[in-house]
């Protein structure tokens, strides 16, 4: 994609959503770490559902120790992979505790040396929590990147690197918020929808879908 097409790109995107943010629901940094590890291979919707009473009740890493694996489980019992998610984050509690003061480390390099924190959740934490530059890779991302030319990769790792080597200020910081609703929302996996899609005149996707009116009347 070109430079101009990719800044008009952003650009129709900031123009719909100026301040766009995770729809993960949290308090503060501790908190958000702690969901993004919960929503791998799980909606953020069914996260939300499990950690609204679990955030009610912890709020630093020394609170979950305190709750125990045990404890975490029943908390959210309806996430997937919910036995392993509770070792995990009840471990990284225990190394945020013992070697960054309970604080929640800024640089990708000491967030993915916690327990169950991979390059994806460090770039999103990195993102939301501290402002930095980064571009956290789901399958949204990927699929959006790959559909419209934004930043073609065989990988997510791949697709990361391009993004970070085309996206331009000022449009870096919330690049990846904006990639992943428009993914989440209008170019969906199975069915994405052209017809109402903003950018959808600089995209290289195609056939583009139409609208379900025009399907019915179409011959």
């Amino acid at each position: 994609m070109k430079k101009a097409d990719i800044i008009e790109l952003f650009s129709r995107l900031a123009e719909d959503d100026p301040h766009p943010e995770t729809e993960l629901e949290y308090g503060n940094d501790y908190q958000l770490l702690v969901a993004v590890t919960l929503s791998a291979q799980s909606t953020d919707v069914g996260v939300n559902k499990a950690t609204r009473r679990l955030f009610d009740e912890v709020t630093t890493p020394q609170a979950m120790v305190d709750l125990g694996v045990d404890g975490l489980k029943e908390h959210i019992r309806t996430i997937g992979l919910y036995n392993n998610k509770a070792k995990n984050v009840v471990a990284l509690s225990k190394a945020l505790i013992a070697d960054h003061d309970g604080r929640v480390p800024q640089d990708r390099d000491a967030l993915t040396a916690l327990p169950g924190v991979g390059r994806k959740t460090a770039n999103v934490v990195m993102n939301s929590a501290f402002g930095a530059e980064t571009f956290a890779v789901d399958t949204h991302i990927f699929r959006v990147c790959n559909r419209t030319g934004l930043a073609p990769g065989k990988t997510v790792l791949a697709v990361e690197k391009k993004l970070d080597q085309t996206v331009p200020a000022p449009f870096r910081v919330h690049a990846h918020h904006w990639l992943i609703l428009h993914g989440r929302y209008v170019c969906k996996a199975r069915t994405p929808e052209c017809w109402r899609c903003r950018i959808a005149d600089l995209c290289r996707f195609e056939p583009k879908t139409l609208a379900p009116e025009e399907r019915k009347t179409k011959p």
